[in-house]
């Protein structure tokens, strides 16, 4: 008996990890996109469903950990959970390979430039100076690496997370 409440002390122990770690990435994404300016490409915005499913799913196993229902359920959550950001290293791997032109990336990276003025005295200059961003194009690179590098880790790091809190029951 004591075994089983240890298992599952670090199965809510993970959950929470992982859902803040989730929270934590598409906050970080949305901040760089709202407060640092960066305006974000078609997959970019992709990257961040998986999170979106994820965090919900996330709460969920919290919920079920605290409620304490059935093991399986909050195993299954965090399975979800898994699938979800491995969902996610795989768009982000596509997306990274696309920025190194490992590969051909979209055809289309549609995404509408923010940030043009409805002024129409300034709205030649926000054109020139203001660009739709590019799929094929690292916005920033730290270390090395672009945002899609980083969500790639991200990802696998939370998907690691998630599954070992899976295992745990």
């Amino acid at each position: 008996m004591i075994e089983a409440s240890v298992a599952q002390r670090q199965q809510f122990i993970l959950a929470v990890l992982v859902t803040l770690g989730m929270a934590a990435t598409v906050g970080g994404a949305l901040g760089f996109e709202h407060i640092g300016g960066y305006i974000p490409c078609a997959l970019c915005l992709l990257q961040r469903d998986p999170y979106y499913y994820g965090i919900p799913l996330g709460i969920l196993a919290i919920l079920t950990s605290v409620l304490k229902l059935p093991a399986w359920t909050t195993r299954t959550l965090l399975v979800l959970v898994g699938i979800s950001m491995l969902v996610g290293a795989g768009i982000g791997v596509y997306h990274a390979g696309a920025e190194w032109h490992f590969w051909e990336g979209p055809s289309t990276c549609a995404t509408t430039a923010q940030g043009i003025s409805s002024d129409v005295g300034d709205l030649l200059g926000d054109l020139d100076a203001k660009h739709a961003p590019s799929c094929t194009e690292a916005a920033l690179r730290v270390f090395g690496l672009s945002f899609a590098g980083w969500n790639v880790i991200a990802s696998l790091v939370l998907a690691a997370i998630a599954l070992r809190g899976a295992a745990r029951a």
